[in-house]
């Protein structure tokens, strides 16, 4: 979907008022632009979410390093300055920081390199500051949304004739995400299945990644 028909769309669901600020999450200084933003147009909860779909395929020496760095910045870095930045109005308001993360951060996948490292780092990173907020006695909720793949143009592009796996619709996925945050829940998955599998690679983690293989078209060149 455009811009313009997701704003279409959320006024026809009976949003009064859409505020949008476009940012370049590959540069450090953007992230606290977007929490100024958010602060002074909403002055309320604030939702961290940046999403990103990776591109697809095996991972090479020359391109490896490169790929690294800008998946860090645009997709960990970049979560943790929103995350900083918005802690004292999120503190105030009883907040809710809503991360969107992948199966990619919860079990290794294969051809998502430098993506899924990204999202382990995210996994660590909140998972740990969740902790400590509870610790601290600071009424901030941390939510992790652990999606599979999802019906985005980018996503199925990215991933077609290279999965045997059908992708989940987007609108499911983002009210999947709404209800996490609402619910101050500490994790959610969607599709749900995603949390079996990911109990059953933590259990027996050669069942888990044979399993999670068999969803690859791929064959040894």
């Amino acid at each position: 979907m455009t811009l313009t028909q997701v704003m279409e769309k959320c006024l026809t669901l009976g949003a009064k008022k859409i505020f949008y600020i476009p940012a370049d999450m590959s540069s450090p200084s953007e992230p606290e632009k977007v929490v100024q933003f958010a602060v002074q147009k909403l002055d309320l909860e604030f939702s961290c979410r940046i999403t990103l779909v990776p591109g697809f395929g095996a991972m090479e020496t020359k391109s490896c390093f490169l790929d690294s760095v800008f998946f860090i910045q645009v997709n960990f870095l970049s979560y943790v300055a929103l995350a900083t930045a918005a802690l004292p109005t999120l503190e105030k308001n009883r907040g809710v920081l809503v991360v969107v993360s992948s199966l990619t951060g919860k079990m290794p996948t294969p051809f998502t390199t430098s993506y899924s490292a990204t999202k382990f780092a995210l996994e660590g990173f909140f998972s740990s500051l969740r902790h400590e907020l509870i610790m601290q006695k600071r009424d901030v909720s941390v939510t992790l949304c652990i999606l599979g793949l999802i019906d985005t143009e980018s996503a199925l592009e990215y991933t077609r004739g290279k999965v045997h796996l059908s992708a989940c619709p987007a609108p499911e996925a983002a009210l999947a995400i709404v209800r996490g945050g609402a619910a101050r829940a500490h994790e959610i998955f969607y599709p749900r299945w995603l949390q079996q599998l990911c109990c059953l690679w933590a259990l027996v983690p050669s069942s888990g990644n044979q399993v999670l293989r068999t969803f690859y078209n791929y064959s040894s060149p």
